[in-house]
């Protein structure tokens, strides 16, 4: 299930990362409510709001249409989590004071969902004793805190109150109450293409984005694991919690799996390695010769067959098989070939899943068993991988 979550905007100058925040939130699979109150709408308007969540973006208490069906409340109930972000110290101020005038101070009395704030404010004024106890007064009651850093501020000031960047509170959006079945396990993850070099312009590469085995490295923190990422030439960024390995090719990845793989729990293959490489590598750009050219291909090493061949600390090894067709019988073969403990199996000549989409479909097969994930976002699939995996270690 994606994430419902509720972002408060209020009115500070931080107000606008918040685009940035929601459409990080969207790629990860997170279903984003804005509330804006007055002071926010000085600084980013409601329509690039409603453009980046795809939803209408609330900024009145007292908006007919919505309270005639007590609107505020079903909103409230929504949320499996609200953020305020930038959190001012004013808003701060009237959440300890159970101040309801205005629709997103209503919510957070009316809401049984989590709440965090993000603070963001002068560096003096989040010194300030009055912030100082307000802050301690909510962490009390259970409203998690996150931030703020430090560093120059919009007014020149240099200090603590700095709202944190909109990746970190991703992070921390979409771990906040995930069930932690992975907690104390390390992983490791291949995702994205590789790049083959022909010469010093040219390569062999394939469609690959990456998406996948990212969507595979954010649940797996959000469900508690050490995530390690070896990835290929991709344009997506990881949180700053996830260790990141980037390569190009496939002899690259190789050596960082086999790296890696023997300090993990589990493994993931979902790079696309390319299967051959160049047997010559030009140092010189290659010119034109004819209307055909031959290029001798050598066999790169088979990543997932070596890791799950390891003799000793072999983690638990899952594999994919992105397929054309027969994908049943070849993700059978491949499971049983290659010694995998489990194998992910998709067809990526459906219009809509597979490279380069947001969403997947897929069938997973291991040695007792066989379990099939419907289209649906990345993100979700990739939290019913991880799940099907964690049944498996017990």
């Amino acid at each position: 299930m994606s994430k419902k979550i509720v972002l408060g905007i209020t009115g500070g100058i931080a107000a606008y990362k918040c685009a940035e925040l929601v459409r990080r939130l969207s790629e990860r699979g997170a279903e984003v409510k804005v509330v804006m109150t007055d002071s926010a709408q000085e600084f980013i308007t409601p329509l690039t709001m409603q453009a980046v969540s795809g939803n209408p973006v609330s900024t009145s208490l007292l908006d007919p249409q919505a309270e005639a069906a007590m609107g505020h409340i079903e909103f409230a109930k929504w949320a499996d989590l609200i953020l305020v972000a930038p959190a001012t110290a004013n808003t701060i101020a009237k959440m300890v004071q159970g101040v309801a005038d205005d629709l997103l101070t209503t919510l957070l009395l009316a809401t049984p969902a989590k709440v965090a704030i993000a603070p963001a404010m002068n560096q003096q004024m989040y010194r300030h004793p009055a912030t100082q106890a307000n802050l301690a007064t909510l962490a009390q009651r259970d409203i998690a805190i996150w931030g703020p850093a430090s560093g120059e501020q919009a007014c020149g000031d240099v200090g603590q109150g700095r709202m944190l960047e909109p990746l970190e509170l991703v992070d921390l959006c979409l771990t906040t109450e995930q069930p932690q079945i992975l907690q104390g396990k390390t992983i490791s993850i291949t995702a994205g293409p590789t790049r083959e070099p022909l010469d010093p312009v040219r390569f062999i590469s394939n469609h690959s984005s990456g998406k996948m085995g990212f969507a595979l490295a954010h649940a797996a923190h959000a469900l508690g694991a050490k995530v390690n990422l070896i990835h290929g030439p991709v344009t997506l960024t990881a949180a700053s919690t996830i260790k990141t390995v980037p390569v190009e090719s496939a002899l690259d990845m190789h050596k960082a799996a086999l790296n890696y793989a023997p300090k993990s729990d589990i493994f993931i293959g979902c790079a696309a390695v390319a299967d051959y490489r160049a047997k010559d590598i030009s140092t010189q750009k290659l010119k034109k010769q004819g209307d055909n050219m031959i290029i001798e291909l050598q066999k790169n090493p088979d990543i997932i067959a070596d890791v799950a061949s390891l003799a000793s600390n072999r983690p638990f090894t899952v594999g994919f098989a992105a397929e054309t067709n027969d994908v049943e019988a070849y993700a059978k073969a491949k499971l049983n070939n290659k010694k995998l403990d489990l194998i992910c199996a998709n067809d990526v000549s459906q219009e809509g899943i597979g490279f380069n989409s947001d969403d997947n479909a897929m069938t997973l097969f291991w040695p007792e068993g066989k379990r099939q994930l419907t289209t649906q976002s990345k993100e979700n699939i990739a939290f019913s991988i991880l799940e099907i995996i964690a049944s498996q270690l017990k």
